[in-house]
């Protein structure tokens, strides 16, 4: 069985594709994005996989990779075209070339006409395609820059994707209007720049008068694409805080283990978002903790100290989380959740005010 998540950069409109085998839990993710590095890792995490594989489609214009914050992260390698220019990368890949993970795998198909070094990722069974930016969604990539070409992409979707089974789902690395999947048979029916009657001619005049601006990132993202996302003069490293050993989680909350916090009380300041019934309830509640009702909390966040990492707690740990996403809008950046909140705190034996259980 294969394991599927498609992921979105809405900052880009850049989709994110994790595959993984569901009987050795190894995996691999194409076209990362650096900013969304700690939301792929807590879900490669969550769901118990191994990354051994990044792959790039091609060298993207409108984003930074995160490809090389993977690597250090999750110890994959780095793999993209041969014909990308590209260096830092621990595979360069030809047209034909497998990537296996487990005991599934993506056939390398050389797909140029966007850029020089555009490739197609095609799964073991046919079942599915990546595509790039070679073609999308009832459209396909621009061929205007970064060694485009409009008669070799032409060519690479009616040679080599539309030779697909016509059930295989295509899968972009953009859409800009949320569509998500099309099929072979869709694009070849459909497609008004690549479908039905279209010719090459016709194609290569189409995609002559676009006449479209150029990325407004292409300065930033193309020299850092080209190093395979290492960080240099375009590009900073993404911090993660450090006041605690903290686990980003895949639905975007920074969490802190209750023995750390049992251990470190002094260091942080502990918010309970609890109604005052439940804070002097059976539950009781960590010493020291300031109740602030989530309710009440959007509007008297400026009463909470500023000068420590703020824990939020509550019943469970669904309440505190909402409540560090209202700190983080008010401007409180050192923010973590309790998982489990008092439930897991009282069933880990740890040391309570108040309470009766």
């Amino acid at each position: 069985m294969l394991i599927f998540r498609q992921l979105f950069d809405p900052t880009s409109s850049t989709y994110t594709y994790l595959l993984g085998c569901s009987v050795t839990r190894e995996a691999v993710l194409i076209d990362p994005v650096f900013e969304q590095v700690r939301r792929d890792d807590a879900l490669i995490g969550e769901l118990g996989l191994s990354l051994k594989w990044s792959l790039e489609t091609h060298v993207h214009a409108d984003h930074v990779t995160g490809a090389w914050l993977l690597k250090q992260r999750e110890g994959c390698q780095i793999a993209l075209a041969e014909a990308s220019g590209a260096t830092g990368a621990d595979r360069l890949l030809k047209d034909g070339d497998r990537i296996e993970f487990g005991r599934r795998a993506l056939e390398v198909r050389a797909t140029p006409g966007h850029t020089s070094g555009c490739l197609t990722y095609v799964l073991d069974d046919e079942s599915m395609a990546f595509t790039g930016d070679c073609i999308m969604i009832r459209g396909s990539g621009r061929t205007d820059f970064q060694q485009g070409d409009p008669r070799a992409l032409y060519r690479s979707v009616r040679s080599r994707i539309f030779c697909l089974p016509e059930t295989c789902l295509l899968y972009p690395a953009h859409d800009y209007r949320g569509l998500t999947a099309t099929s072979v048979a869709e694009e070849k029916k459909f497609n008004p720049r690549l479908g039905g009657e279209v010719g090459e001619g016709d194609y290569v005049g189409y995609m002559k008068n676009l006449d479209l601006p150029h990325p407004k990132k292409i300065d930033e993202a193309v020299p850092a694409n080209l190093r395979c996302g290492q960080p240099g003069n375009e590009a900073g490293a993404l911090h993660d805080p450090d006041w605690a050993p903290l686990r980003f989680t895949f639905s975007g909350v920074w969490e802190v283990e209750p023995h750390w916090l049992e251990e470190n009380l002094s260091k942080v300041h502990v918010l309970d978002v609890r109604e005052p019934s439940e804070f002097t309830g059976p539950l009781g509640h960590i010493r020291g903790a300031q109740l602030l009702p989530l309710g009440e909390l959007a509007a008297k966040a400026g009463e909470i100290p500023k000068d420590k990492p703020i824990v939020a707690v509550c019943r469970a740990g669904s309440r505190s989380a909402h409540a560090t996403a209202i700190l983080l809008k008010a401007g409180l950046s050192d923010v973590a959740n309790l998982p489990g909140g008092m439930l897991r705190w009282r069933a880990e034996g740890r040391s309570v005010e108040g309470g009766s259980l």
